[in-house]
């Protein structure tokens, strides 16, 4: 397989920290994002029409794309995906919420203040992201504050996708000091077996 990514991307890094957790090798092609390289002609035809990473390209030629989309292939058939119908479900919950609610915030606040600069406007936008921030925190630390993974009594893809930019919140000038609960949970997962670091490539 060949994983078509940015190293600086918390969306890459899910499907990276899933990989190495799985022992799954794979070919590592950086995009970089920044000079336009995922809207070339050759990437738009042959990888992702969207012109986004990560998009993932099967040993049978067939690209995935949409980071969680990824996860859920991958996992299939392991344990990071629960047998029960209802946990599943939960699951799923978790990743629609990461990119509807945790996702728009957090990883936006982290792009801004870390990667791309602050945009027009941010006076005013700061403020309504650093809230929605809150919000899906809040809700993390509600589970976690009473519960060792999001979903059931095991670690799930809703755990390797919601970390990806929690554990990174701080770049984004989020606070994690409220959440002891969100903290011990990032801890348990740097212990996870096949465990890797952001910046990590194979």
């Amino acid at each position: 397989m060949i994983l078509n990514d940015y190293l600086m991307s918390g969306n890459g890094y899910k499907v990276r920290l899933l990989l190495s957790m799985l022992g799954q090798p794979f070919e590592y092609v950086e995009r970089d994002i920044m000079k336009g390289e995922t809207h070339t002609p050759e990437y738009l035809e042959k990888v992702n029409p969207n012109g986004k990473i990560p998009a993932l390209v099967l040993d049978d030629g067939r690209s995935l794309a949409e980071s969680n989309a990824i996860l859920i292939y991958l996992a299939e058939g392991t344990n990071f995906i629960p047998e029960d119908a209802y946990d599943r479900a939960d699951m799923m919950s978790w990743l629609f919420f990461e990119q509807y609610d945790h996702e728009p915030n957090v990883a936006v606040l982290i792009s801004w203040y870390a990667i791309k600069g602050l945009p027009e406007h941010a006076d005013i936008l700061g403020p309504m992201k650093q809230a929605g921030a809150k919000r899906a925190l809040d809700l993390m630390e509600k589970r976690l504050s009473g519960h060792n993974w999001l979903v059931g009594d095991a670690l799930t893809i809703a755990d390797i996708s919601l970390y990806a930019y929690t554990h990174r919140a701080e770049l984004g000038k989020i606070s994690l000091a409220p959440y002891p609960g969100i903290r011990a949970w990032l801890d348990r997962m740097t212990a996870v077996p096949g465990y890797v670091p952001i910046t990590w490539t194979p």
